[in-house]
């Protein structure tokens, strides 16, 4: 990683999708901060089409369409993707996607929460419909990153799919990532060819639920704290922020709006 500064007019020519993580890419302490949000207005009044790409909820995906100034918002890690278009909420579906209902969850969820003290499945859960979020550090107690990791290793012994955030770990059925939504929308609504318009993208995130996103654009930012979990992950991204969170956001929006 080098640092944003380092981000050159030539490289940000082409980018016309502009994508990010949510909490702690464009959060501080759980909070969005204003500076964060203008940038996200920056980004739409310049042209930008701006995705937040999330493990958050349908629940939060419905509002977050309508209310802020995005193309479209990813959620569940992949399992959907909301949009507003001629003032009607769209929703697509991920065709891999299966209901949180599913057995092979069950079971999961009750060996964590017998084999893991304190964690608790995520207070958003009555929001979810494709996948099951574990709380280890969003509200009290706040658990360390082990515990984080060992709940993974017990959804992957059972079969099921588990990356972790800066605040939940999440597991699903279903081969599907954040990266294969945002390319299949992308295709479906702008004509993006992923092997030639790869540098048209730039996305921003934190954690290694990111790093499918990292692994395969050219063009990404991590925000300063992604630096506690690089021990985590095989692929970084390629910049990184001064500042954490929101902050860090709106730096490196700062930067490529300064090179336009």
């Amino acid at each position: 990683m080098v640092p944003i500064a380092n981000m050159t007019k030539q490289s940000i020519l082409n980018v016309k999708y502009v994508l990010m993580d949510i909490d702690d890419t464009i959060t501080n302490e759980g909070k969005l901060p204003s500076d964060a949000y203008a940038a996200l207005w920056q980004l739409a009044e310049r042209g930008f089409h701006v995705i937040p790409v999330t493990g958050r909820p349908a629940g939060w995906c419905d509002l977050i369409a309508r209310q802020w100034p995005v193309a479209a918002v990813v959620g569940e890690n992949g399992a959907l993707v909301f949009w507003e278009e001629l003032g009607v909420i769209k929703r697509l579906y991920h065709p891999n996607a299966v209901d949180n209902g599913h057995p092979v969850l069950q079971r999961v969820r009750e060996r964590i929460l017998r084999e893991v003290p304190g964690t608790r499945l995520a207070s958003d859960q009555f929001a979810r419909m494709f996948d099951l979020a574990f709380d280890f550090r969003e509200e009290e107690p706040r658990l360390p990153l082990s515990d984080a990791v060992r709940m993974r290793g017990i959804c992957e012994e059972e079969g099921a799919v588990a990356k972790i955030s800066s605040i939940h770990v999440n597991v699903w059925m279903g081969d599907y990532s954040k990266l294969s939504m945002v390319t299949q929308w992308l295709h479906r609504t702008y004509s993006y060819e992923d092997g030639k318009k790869r540098d048209s993208v730039l996305f921003f995130g934190d954690s290694p639920n990111d790093e499918p996103m990292f692994s395969h654009f050219p063009l990404t930012v991590g925000v300063a704290n992604i630096l506690q979990y690089g021990h985590l992950m095989t692929h970084l991204p390629k910049y990184v922020t001064e500042s954490d969170g929101g902050h860090g956001f709106s730096e490196g929006v700062t930067r490529l709006l300064s090179l336009l």
